[in-house]
């Protein structure tokens, strides 16, 4: 082809149900601002939609009613209410979708759903409805009526069928592409059908000459692979790509020869940068020699092609990500979980945004840190990500964003917030960081001002000889202040965490879920998620297993996939014992439920006491910062309006006193402050000047030297003065 392709870019099944993986919006933005032709759509989406309609219900329904399948209880119970689960459906889903509000209070009042195996859990949620709002509870047993007809659909028609996951388990550790290659040679069930039905007509629509997949996690590689055999079978002229997540780590070592039936282009790392070059050789603009992060089929075998001499696309310039044509106010918002910080990442639509390419602290051993995504660490100036920021919420008229970094950069993120404060741009955000001490209080709350509702972090596993020897760069005492800093802010907290990390014994697993206790007494964090150790081809336990004294033990290295390793750990407790013990204690401590339980309570065998003291995080927490006296080459910013300012002059047994008043009034406050007038004077300019300039970077010291002579106070001892105290408390920031 010598014109310029058209583009269809596609998600396949399944990522999230509440907003779009953000992979398809930004490689449209990148390549429509190339003038090429490009549509997306996200097909997880779109099959959900199908499938749980009245019609597509009915074919679910009707299709086990002809077959012969062997029927749990509880599926049997949901066939007789079939009649209950058609009638209210759509509803449900119109309700999920922000679509149909009134209908929480049927809904909530519990007589309008079928109820199947899902709403056994309730008894033990019953006090949590107490403080939900009718909305929240809605939400919530809407939620856990599509797990039961998504449990129905698993145990007959499609046993690959998951919200957030199609066929997984086939893509997990697949150093053999045998299972996935035997599943694609069986005729589609219902659900693939119905996902095979949204191509076709898709296809017939855009008519596209080139068709992309994102695959971002195992779970959306059958999917894929299932669409790309029905372009090879019915349109054979079209070029299909992929690349994302998936590929990145699994797939860099690929010399299997079957996956190029279905897919003709498999790239590396950032996607910009192959496409542009693919685009280019469909043109007949470059040679299939000059390729960039390329996997292709050439005379019979693979071949990996990296020849382009072209620098990668700089971050600066990959452009805004393009959510049009994503059917961005039919997401469905669920509540899976009650915890407020949790039920983030599936309720509410979320543009996705990143700060920086790559991560800029690249040490954690446990960590992918040889690949581009994490290694090559790239900076936007604020002006650029908040006129990025402009142009998604004009185009999605949605101002939620959640920052999608590997670990946002505190002074990135200091800088962005100072910027939206600056131009009044108002959004509601949240994001990856790393625990690190440059968060400090007043970093914290400038961050809450701009929109920051929380943050995720890893605090892993909460031991600090195993965080030394994962070169996490944090410590227990150090997670803890920040954690409270960020909490006083009104910043909600969640905390990555780890078991199973090479030589980690009993009793450290024991002292980390006492720490992790201990975080959620003092309230400084609100939820979490314990993932089990597991390691991979591309980290620096992977790499070198015996530095860290584990040995790897397969798998034998096959044609297709090579990323999770096996390993032993002779050193280490039996890890596999304790991760349900773990799960369910931070799940209880997650509701508030269980803090003073001995941690033998979470567990069916014996373990070892912890060695912490009970007040360890208390005493962290406790720890006081710096003097401000300490901070004179920071900046100073003040969150709230310029104050009026009137000199009050009275006399009292024949002498005159004046006294400055500055009065200040706030969104949801006025008060006063009376100090001398020089001060007063003083204070007032400064002020103003801070909250009508954010563009200009004032320092501690320039107020210093602006500091009034012949005063009671010297400037430093004025620093701890009620006066400014008082004003440090309201929102005058040092960062």
């Amino acid at each position: 082809m010598t014109t310029a392709p058209k583009i269809l870019l596609i998600t396949p099944p399944l990522t999230q149900l509440n907003t779009p993986y953000p992979a398809t919006a930004y490689i449209k933005g990148f390549l429509r601002d190339r003038g090429f032709n490009v549509t997306q759509a996200d097909f997880g989406l779109e099959l959900v939609l199908r499938l749980f309609s009245r019609k597509g219900l009915n074919q679910v329904f009707q299709t086990i009613l002809d077959g012969t399948y062997e029927l749990s209880d509880n599926s049997q119970r949901m066939l007789r209410l079939r009649k209950s689960y058609l009638d209210t459906i759509e509803p449900v889903i119109r309700f999920l979708q922000g679509r149909d509000s009134t209908l929480a209070h049927p809904i909530a009042l519990g007589s309008f759903l079928p109820e199947a195996s899902r709403f056994l859990q309730l008894a033990d949620l019953e006090e949590a409805f107490g403080t939900m709002g009718i909305t929240d509870r809605a939400r919530h047993l809407a939620t856990l009526y599509l797990e039961d007809l998504a449990d129905l659909i698993k145990e007959t028609v499609c046993p690959h069928f998951g919200f957030s996951r199609y066929a997984d388990k086939l893509a997990m550790s697949a150093t053999s592409f045998d299972p996935l290659e035997a599943e694609l040679q069986t005729a589609p069930n219902l659900v693939d059908q119905m996902l095979l039905d949204l191509l076709d007509q898709r296809m017939q629509e855009v008519q596209p000459d080139v068709v992309g997949f994102t695959v971002p996690f195992p779970g959306n590689l059958y999917g894929a692979l299932r669409l790309a055999q029905l372009i090879k079978q019915k349109y054979p002229h079209v070029k299909t790509l992929m690349g994302g997540g998936y590929p990145n780590t699994e797939l860099r070592s690929l010399r299997e020869p079957r996956i190029f039936n279905y897919i003709d282009f498999i790239t590396l790392d950032d996607g910009e940068g192959p496409w542009l070059k693919l685009l280019e050789h469909f043109q007949d603009q470059r040679s299939v020699e000059q390729l960039q992060r390329t996997f292709l089929l050439l005379d019979g075998e693979v071949q990996y092609l990296n020849a382009a001499t072209d620098a990668d696309i700089p971050h600066t310039e990959v452009g805004t990500p393009d959510y049009s044509d994503l059917k961005l106010h039919e997401y469905l918002s669920v509540v899976e979980v009650l915890n407020p910080m949790h039920r983030l990442w599936s309720d509410g639509r979320w543009n996705k945004l990143t700060i920086a390419h790559g991560c800029y602290w690249k040490r954690c051993s446990f960590c992918d840190i040889t690949l581009d995504y994490i290694s090559r660490y790239e900076t936007a100036p604020a002006t650029l990500l908040v006129d990025r920021i402009e142009q998604i919420i004009a185009q999605t008229g949605q101002t939620g964003f959640h920052f999608v970094d590997e670990a946002a950069p505190p002074l990135a993120l200091r800088d962005l917030a100072i910027e939206l404060l600056r131009r009044g741009v108002k959004i509601t955000w949240w994001g990856n960081i790393r625990f690190e001490k440059t968060f400090s209080a007043d970093l914290c709350r400038l961050l809450a001002a701009s929109g920051c509702i929380a943050v995720s972090g890893g605090l892993e596993v909460a031991s600090d000889r195993l965080l030394a020897k994962m070169e996490k760069g944090v410590s227990i005492a150090q997670v803890a202040r920040v954690t409270r800093d960020f909490t006083a802010a009104g910043i909600m907290v969640h905390a990555y965490l780890m078991y199973g990390f090479p030589t980690q014994t009993a009793q450290e697993t024991m002292d980390s879920l006492e720490v992790v206790r201990q975080l959620f007494e003092q309230n400084v964090i609100q939820s979490g998620y314990w993932h089990r150790f597991s390691m991979t081809a591309h980290s620096p336990v992977g790499k070198n297993p015996e530095k860290y004294g584990v040995v790897k033990v397969g798998p034998e290295p096959g044609l297709f996939a090579d990323n999770d390793l096996w390993h032993e750990d002779p050193q280490g407790a039996d890890h596999e014992l304790f991760g349900a013990g773990l799960a369910k204690a931070l799940y209880n401590y997650m509701h508030g439920i269980g803090l003073d339980e001995p941690l033998s309570f979470w567990f069916d065998f014996k373990v070892p006491r912890a060695s912490h003291p009970k007040n360890m995080i208390a005493q962290a927490v406790e720890a006081i910062g710096k003097p401000d006296s300490e901070k004179q080459n920071l900046r100073v910013l003040w969150l709230g309006n310029a104050p009026e300012l009137e000199v009050v002059t009275k006399t009292k047994k024949g002498r005159t006193f004046h006294n400055a008043l500055l009065t200040f009034t706030e969104k949801t406050e006025e008060y006063e402050i009376r100090t001398t007038p020089e001060i007063g004077q003083w204070l007032h300019t400064w002020l103003t000047r801070l909250a009508e300039d954010y563009g200009t970077k004032f320092l501690l010291k320039d107020m210093a030297a602006d500091y009034p002579e012949g005063q009671m106070f010297t400037f430093q001892e004025f620093l701890i003065t009620d006066t400014w105290l008082d004003l440090r408390e309201r929102g005058l920031l040092v960062v």
